[in-house]
């Protein structure tokens, strides 16, 4: 009975928190679409390959800078970076209401990207700390639900800004909450147990106890230069890379594409927007829970991602004939391409030991960051030239089957051996 409420007292104390830290880091890089459609370019004086550009800026930021986050977070301190990076990107987000020319909209957007790079793999690293092996596919789950369910709302409370005022005051509004919440940031978060006071020093204990075993199961890998040239991180890299094109690709440009596939306003565009995002959360929350229970990660990751990637398929398939059936198959494939995302971030720190662990989980995702780059300029651009969606649909299709592959190319040792591994920490 005591081991259930010390797992019930971590989930309910440090989830909160790093739900809402992720969602306002995922709030500011999501609403640039809903600006590009919602007369930025006009009032900017931006061309359609500039807005694909200015669009895709911020994943290089983001590409550049993860890896020496990561390090400072597992070296130094995951809770000073996420305090800076949280004023830092507020404010950043906030300026974007008040560029009067595109030359400082691209300077404010790359600089977004670097503030915010270190964000996921420093709440990775962080959750690892406080959460076993056989908890981490959902730990990682209800972090990184702050993406869909940040755009789900995201996307109507957007649409109503931008109709209401414009998406100067979008931007404002939704990059000053940021500031406000890095002081509870700083006063509620603990780095590690055992800086907890809410855990007894036997509680602490048990936790150290269980970690220390999962670690002790692990082959030993003596520096960054190792893992980063083991084969299953490029692997993994390789994957993420492509599975980002098919994400951001998406997430930056699905409300240009329902206003030019439909006669709907912005406000039915956000309504619209935010319904991949309810199945993603559903599917998400499914997913990790049937992967920690099984102790089975890619088993959940590649069909997942097929099932996206055929959805893709079916919308560029239809066409602009059948509105409703196309945007019905996109809601699928938005669904698809979020629900694996926990089972994936638990594979890493479950092959790696944690000296590189961290180190590991950045290069994956700047190689994600990359692929988002791709991504998002590649569609907008394809969007921009072709007048039609299509052409970026198959590009997503193709960029998801190629990550189905990878994924199952990947083999981690161990998989479903964490069954021996304690429950109750």
């Amino acid at each position: 009975m005591q081991h259930t409420t010390i797992a019930i007292r971590r989930w309910w104390y440090i989830m909160p928190i790093a739900f809402i830290t992720y969602s306002l880091a995922y709030l500011d890089r999501a609403n640039f679409g809903f600006a590009a459609a919602a007369g930025m370019a006009k009032d900017l004086s931006i061309t359609p390959a500039m807005s694909s550009l200015l669009g895709a800026l911020f994943f290089l930021g983001y590409f550049f800078f993860q890896i020496p986050g990561a390090v400072y977070a597992e070296r130094r301190s995951a809770k000073t970076l996420v305090f800076w990076s949280l004023i830092l990107w507020g404010g950043c987000a906030a300026l974007t209401g008040i560029v009067t020319n595109a030359n400082w909209l691209i300077v404010i957007r790359f600089t977004l990207g670097v503030v915010e790079a270190a964000v996921m793999p420093a709440m990775l690293i962080y959750l690892s700390h406080w959460f076993t092996k056989a908890e981490r596919s959902r730990a990682n789950t209800f972090l990184i639900l702050g993406n869909p369910v940040t755009v789900l709302w995201m996307s109507v409370l957007s649409g109503y800004l931008v109709q209401a005022f414009d998406w100067r005051v979008m931007f404002i509004a939704e990059g000053v909450p940021a500031i406000i919440w890095a002081v509870f940031w700083w006063l509620l978060v603990k780095e590690k147990p055992a800086d907890a006071a809410w855990l007894t020093a036997e509680e602490k204990k048990g936790l150290e106890a269980v970690f220390a075993a999962e670690q002790s199961g692990l082959k030993q890998v003596k520096n960054y230069r190792e893992a980063f040239r083991s084969r299953k991180v490029i692997l993994l890299c390789a994957q993420y890379f492509c599975w980002s094109i098919g994400v951001y690709g998406f997430v930056l440009w699905l409300p240009s594409i329902l206003k030019a596939g439909s006669d709907v306003g912005m406000v039915e565009a956000g309504w619209l927007s935010s319904v991949p995002y309810l199945l993603a959360t559903v599917a998400m929350l499914g997913v990790s829970y049937l992967s920690d229970k099984t102790g089975n990660r890619r088993a959940f990751v590649w069909p997942c991602l097929l099932i996206g990637a055929v959805a893709f398929i079916g919308s560029y398939m239809v066409g602009s004939s059948n509105f409703w059936l196309s945007f019905g198959l996109l809601v699928i494939a938005g669904g698809a391409m979020y629900a694996p995302y926990g089972p994936f971030f638990a594979i890493i720190p479950e092959m790696l030991p944690k000296n590189v662990a961290g180190g590991a989980m950045a290069l994956i995702n700047s190689m994600g960051a990359l692929g988002s780059f791709v991504g998002s300029y590649a569609v907008g651009y394809l969007n921009g030239v072709t007048g039609s969606p299509s052409a970026s649909y198959a590009l997503m299709a193709a960029a998801l089957l190629v990550s189905v592959v990878l994924t199952i190319a990947v083999k981690p040792e161990g998989e479903k051996s964490f069954a021996a591994v304690p429950h109750h920490a």
